[in-house]
Formats: C-alpha cells, sequence, structure tokens
C-alpha cells in the first residue's frame, strides 16, 4: 500500500495565492522523485477547539487559514530515499523559496494505510 506525507500548517490568509504558488512549483519536484500525488488543500469549515483542533495544532491566528496537505508515494522507502535526496536540493533551501508561512508550526508525519475504499 501506499505512504503518505501529511501535514497542517496555518498559512496567513492574505498570503493563499502566494501558498498556492508555492505548492504548484514545488508538486513536480516532489513527483519527480517519486510522489504520486500531491494535494493542498484551504481551510474553509475548520472549527477552532477548547481542547484539541487543526487551528489549536498549529497555534493559527485570527488572519491565518489552516492548510492541510498530504503526498502519495508508492512506499515509505520511495518516500525515505526521496527526502533523502530532496533535502540537499538547491529548491529546498529557504534562500531559494522561502515558504510563506511559519513553518516552525507546521505538524507533519508519516503514514501508513490503513483502509482506502
Amino acid at each position: 500500500m501506499n505512504y503518505i506525507d501529511g501535514l497542517v500548517i496555518a498559512v496567513p490568509t492574505a498570503n493563499r495565492e502566494a501558498y498556492k504558488l508555492y505548492s504548484e512549483n514545488f508538486a513536480p519536484i516532489f513527483k519527480k522523485f517519486g510522489a504520486l500525488t500531491v494535494v493542498d488543500c484551504w481551510g474553509s469549515d475548520v472549527p477552532p477547539g477548547k481542547l484539541t483542533s487543526f487551528p489549536l495544532a498549529v497555534q493559527c491566528k485570527e488572519d491565518e487559514t489552516v492548510v492541510f496537505s498530504w503526498i502519495s508515494w508508492p512506499s515509505k522507502e520511495v518516500r525515505d530515499a526521496a527526502w533523502e535526496v530532496m533535502m540537499s536540493d538547491p529548491h529546498f533551501s529557504q534562500e531559494v523559496n522561502p515558504m510563506p508561512f511559519d513553518g516552525k508550526r507546521m505538524i507533519f508525519g508519516g503514514f501508513e494505510k490503513l483502509v482506502e475504499m
């Protein structure tokens, strides 16, 4: 089964188009290194919680929107090899391509698919 990288970030709402462009520029690089799909979703119904929520998890501010994203890989092995190479790729440098969001508040992880229907 495929392997998934998932992440949640808070993006300044004013940076929606900049984030879209950022994502559109990086998706082909992920695919070049073996990703099957790259999906970025702009929050439209993401309620704040009292104990847990997406906004709380990324310390989302009033002028920010939660973004939920995932990258599907053929396997964990392909993903691990790709990340190792991509981390040395100059495209991933903050100097070359600065993130239009605060990367320190990003939450991310790798997941094995359990069910897909």
